[in-house]
């Protein structure tokens, strides 16, 4: 769940936050998926985004590190809410969020993960000690630093 610039060209996979920022940008409402499950509300399944550069970080700190080596997940170790992101693309472009709830397509709702959060443990043992980015000023960067500008390539 790696959300920056550069990656337009992903369409439909591209990330949540890049998919709500046209509709903030016009304040229009942004739908996500209704929940399916009586544990989560609507909005409130969790993913732990991560900014990619918190992504680059990790990567520049493991090539000066070459003593480290293995396998390692990566995330920020604290799983946030698809409303949480929506809202906070709505705030990066000083809108108030309009979120509405679609059901989700019924050949996924057997599927879906609800809840997904990265181990961090073995990074963090691994002597990775910087913070990751918050939510939401991870969004604020992409949104007016990239997605808010005439040319989202800068």
């Amino acid at each position: 769940n790696v959300y920056g610039p550069n990656e337009y060209h992903k369409g439909g996979q591209r990330s949540v936050v890049h998919q709500v920022y046209p509709y903030a940008a016009r304040g229009e409402p942004f739908q996500l998926f209704k929940s399916h499950n009586p544990n989560y509300a609507d909005g409130g399944q969790l993913r732990d985004f991560i900014w990619v550069g918190d992504c680059v970080r990790v990567m520049l700190w493991l090539l000066e590190n070459p003593k480290v080596c293995g396998l390692f997940n990566l995330g920020t170790g604290k799983a946030r809410s698809f409303r949480d992101l929506a809202s906070a693309v709505y705030a990066a472009t000083g809108k108030e969020p309009q979120i509405q709830y679609r059901d989700m397509p019924a050949e996924l709702r057997g599927k879906y993960q609800y809840f997904t959060e990265a181990n961090m443990i073995k990074l963090r043992k691994a002597g990775y000690s910087n913070p990751f980015t918050s939510l939401e000023d991870g969004i604020k960067t992409y949104v007016q630093d990239y997605l808010a500008l005439p040319d989202s390539y800068a």
